[in-house]
């Protein structure tokens, strides 16, 4: 077995431990609301305090995982997870399980921080990611088939994401080496690259997030309060999805780039689109299964070709953290917007509006995976690198792939340009040329 899997393992458990409280959020605003007391809204503030805490523990740490190491931060994320998720299992003091949601909020994208920028140094981000999706889409899946069945209450949704943290803390003693192998050539001081590209797929991973969560936030009183369901009928639906979703994150792992980035996510969103009306506006079983089984099945295969989107554009992760923290901004805004829009509106027009939503944003993020999908080929870049030689040593690293440019690739035409008062350099396509011998140019 090569040492890629073994290196990529503890990224996809630090993923899971740090991506499960979002997975498994209807179920916690629905015990919320249900147990505690609390209004829909209020329930939906207590979601948004968790999922905006992850989001600026991401974004502190955009950038800064390779000088502080990977071990560390996330030990100190796992240990978050835990203790704020366990105390807020442990009391019904809404005070107190406010504050338990922010520290653990804080602790999962401390967590979720470490394992993408440790994603987007590996070989292949995307077949990382999936890893990572999977895992948490049958962690999640699991829980939601059983918790039901161990009884109602906001405590054991909070219990079972700290266990899970817990679970995970052994795979911590193999991050910093694979952290290491994945960036140890990658140079630590430069600018972003790809600023307006970064900042479009960021943009748009925010209002995408926000239209998927708001959905997700309110899809347990969706089921409840329109269709009639029972909580263990929901979380056999819920959990049927996330199974849906599995053998759709496993299809994208196979299909890999043979589509590219830009078809996937343009034809999924479009997909999830028309599922969020579907589940929204369902008045039976059969046509709220239907859209959340569909939503299910085509949002982990969008965000998993997303975040290899967002690995791609910088080898050391950042963009992957803040493309990724953005998005964390927008799911954090999703439960009180789905709220909201539920009160005032109803679930039908509430389902439009995000389904329009996801639409637009469709667009400029579909752009950004075409524009990035194939750069050409630098005048001169073999050449100045060291020639054939140092395009093979590129490519055989473990540096971003595609980032080296291919041997034999054709370059462009230079012209020339006279500068006054200053020396003339001519460029020349090589060091001989076939018919005049060495030392002439081509000019």
């Amino acid at each position: 077995m090569s040492s890629r899997p073994r290196a990529a393992w503890p990224l996809v458990a630090v993923f899971t431990a740090g991506y499960l409280a979002a997975y498994l959020l209807p179920t916690v605003v629905g015990r919320l609301d249900a147990h505690l007391g609390l209004t829909t809204t209020q329930a939906g503030l207590v979601g948004s305090a968790l999922l905006l805490s992850s989001a600026c523990a991401g974004l502190a740490l955009a950038g800064r995982v390779e000088r502080y190491g990977a071990r560390r931060p996330a030990r100190v994320g796992l240990l978050l997870v835990a203790l704020g998720y366990g105390c807020a299992s442990l009391t019904a003091t809404v005070p107190l399980v406010l504050a338990g949601v922010v520290v653990g909020g804080l602790g999962s994208g401390t967590a979720t921080a470490v394992a993408v920028a440790g994603i987007a140094a590996q070989r292949d981000p995307h077949r990382t990611s999936s890893l990572g999706l999977l895992s948490v889409s049958a962690t999640a899946g699991a829980l939601y088939l059983t918790m039901p069945h161990l009884g109602g209450g906001h405590r054991l949704p909070f219990a079972s994401i700290a266990l899970v943290a817990l679970l995970v803390w052994p795979a911590t003693a193999r991050l910093d080496g694979a952290a290491a192998h994945g960036a140890a050539t990658v140079p630590v001081r430069g600018r972003l690259p790809h600023r307006r590209s970064g900042l479009v797929l960021a943009g748009g991973m925010l209002v995408w997030s926000m239209a998927q969560n708001a959905l997700w936030g309110v899809s347990s009183r969706i089921g409840v309060e329109r269709v009639g369901l029972s909580e263990v009928t929901i979380g056999a639906v819920f959990a049927a999805a996330l199974g849906a979703g599995l053998l759709g994150v496993a299809g994208a792992g196979v299909l890999g780039a043979r589509l590219g980035r830009a078809v996937p996510i343009g034809v999924g969103t479009t997909v999830i689109a028309g599922s969020i009306v579907l589940s929204s506006s369902a008045g039976d079983l059969g046509a709220f299964a239907t859209g959340e089984i569909l939503w299910n099945t085509f949002y982990p295969v969008v965000l998993s070709y997303l975040i290899g989107l967002a690995a791609s554009l910088d080898v050391r992760g950042r963009w992957a953290v803040l493309a990724g923290s953005a998005a964390s901004v927008g799911t954090a805004c999703g439960p009180v917007l789905g709220s909201v829009l539920s009160e005032e509106v109803g679930y039908a027009v509430m389902g439009l509006i995000l389904g329009s939503a996801t639409l637009l944003v469709a667009a400029p993020v579909t752009a950004v995976a075409l524009h990035t999908g194939g750069r050409p080929l630098v005048p001169g870049s073999v050449r100045r690198r060291g020639g054939a030689p140092a395009a093979w040593l590129a490519a055989t690293t473990t540096g971003l792939p595609g980032a080296a440019p291919e041997l034999g690739a054709p370059e462009q035409a230079v012209a020339e340009i006279s500068v006054p008062g200053l020396r003339r350099r001519r460029l020349v396509r090589s060091a001989f040329r076939t018919a005049g011998g060495p030392g002439q140019s081509n000019t």
